[in-house]
């Protein structure tokens, strides 16, 4: 297979490394993999702020795509990464020749995590905005059921994510429909009852692949592997 170019965006609370075995593996085989932390985050978190909204993580990886000049990438979002990549095909269509939601929310257009979140999510957000807080902490890897191996490492490095991402609405034209390569990749192993739903609907649509990972929520930390094959599968 020639080689891609992967940009992959991870969700709430976590950042780039997250994808550190994923990248790894499709870098041994000759991809180029670039794995963008957004804003307040990972080892952005020193720039956290009250001011991050969801516009901001679209434009960190819409400044990306346009800074490195990538063509044909491989787009994937997890979880709330759902908003930001497509968000990004809005602005970015022309140079994303696949689209792969990871266990991840499918937004239309006006949508925010504060309206279709799952109730727990919808609930939290909603005290924080009450409290007057500025972040929503994150939720320990054991609710995603990450492997139990892993899940002390997960919970060190997951952090506060910014407030403002989850209320603001996307704005959406449908661009992310209009791309060539379209897939949703459901982790069976987590119970979800919005990404059930989600994932039923794109299924229903022409032009959609589905897959389904016998692990939890954090498909790059749990299964690798499989995650690799599918996403080379999907190129």
């Amino acid at each position: 297979m020639e080689a891609r170019t992967f940009v992959l965006v991870h969700g709430a609370w976590h950042g780039g490394w997250c994808w550190r075995r994923v990248a790894d593996r499709l870098e041994r085989l000759g991809h180029r993999v670039f794995t963008p932390t957004l804003t307040g985050l990972g080892e952005r978190a020193h720039l956290m702020s009250a001011a991050v909204d969801l516009d901001t993580h679209i434009a960190d990886v819409v400044n990306l795509v346009r800074y490195e000049g990538l063509p044909n990438i491989v787009l994937v979002g997890h979880s709330y990464g759902g908003f930001v990549i497509s968000g990004v095909a809005e602005q970015e269509e022309a140079a994303i020749a696949s689209f792969v939601l990871l266990d991840a929310f499918v937004p239309e257009d006006g949508d925010s995590m504060a309206t279709i979140g799952t109730p727990a999510t919808r609930d939290a957000i909603a005290a924080a905005v009450q409290r007057g807080d500025t972040t929503l902490p994150p939720r320990p890897a054991e609710f995603f059921n990450v492997n139990a191996a892993d899940r002390a490492w997960v919970d060190r490095l997951c952090g506060p994510h910014p407030l403002g991402t989850f209320l603001q609405p996307v704005k959406l034209t449908g661009a992310r429909e209009r791309i060539r390569g379209r897939a949703y990749i459901r982790a069976s192993a987590y119970p979800n009852a919005v990404f059930d739903a989600g994932a039923a609907k794109l299924k229903a649509r022409a032009g959609w692949r589905a897959y389904d990972v016998p692990c939890g929520h954090d498909v790059m930390v749990d299964m690798p592997d499989r995650l690799v094959e599918i996403l080379l599968e999907v190129a």
